[in-house]
């Protein structure tokens, strides 16, 4: 059944109902005081359109909607709720230029033999790189 807005005079309201078109035209009970409302135009109007299972929204764009927000493609696979467009991993963490410098100076001071990690045991090269990262070479 189509959802048509009526207006009552007596209490200046705006209010929907649920009816067939055939009683479209014809007087409605106000919910707040029961006198007869007139049908109006409506105040507000969205519409949504379904192409290929999705909701689209009038005039179409060529967009998709998923869970609200617009998307280009529509989900092909993978979990229902997420949408690569929107769930996008994080990415992964970068090093910035200081801390590469700073593993440069310790791996060097490793080759010379004068870099120790926290427990006192000397450090090769090779393993500067991970024991920064474990937090077992204090900077």
């Amino acid at each position: 059944m189509p959802l048509y807005e009526y207006f009552c005079e007596p209490c200046n309201g705006v209010f929907e109902e649920l009816r067939p078109m055939r009683e479209a035209s014809e007087p409605v009970p106000c919910p707040e005081c029961y006198k007869d409302a007139k049908r109006i135009m409506p105040t507000s109007f969205a519409a949504f359109t379904f192409r290929e299972g999705y909701p689209r929204r009038i005039p179409d764009d060529g967009k998709y909607y998923h869970l609200g927000k617009k998307v280009t493609k529509p989900v092909t696979s993978g979990r229902p709720n997420e949408h690569p467009e929107i769930d996008k991993p994080e990415p992964k963490k970068r090093k910035l230029k200081g801390e590469k410098q700073e593993i440069a100076d310790m791996k060097e001071a490793a080759m010379k033999e004068a870099l120790h990690d926290s427990s006192g045991n000397l450090v090769q090269p090779k393993e500067v790189e991970s024991m920064v990262e474990q937090g077992r070479i204090l900077r």
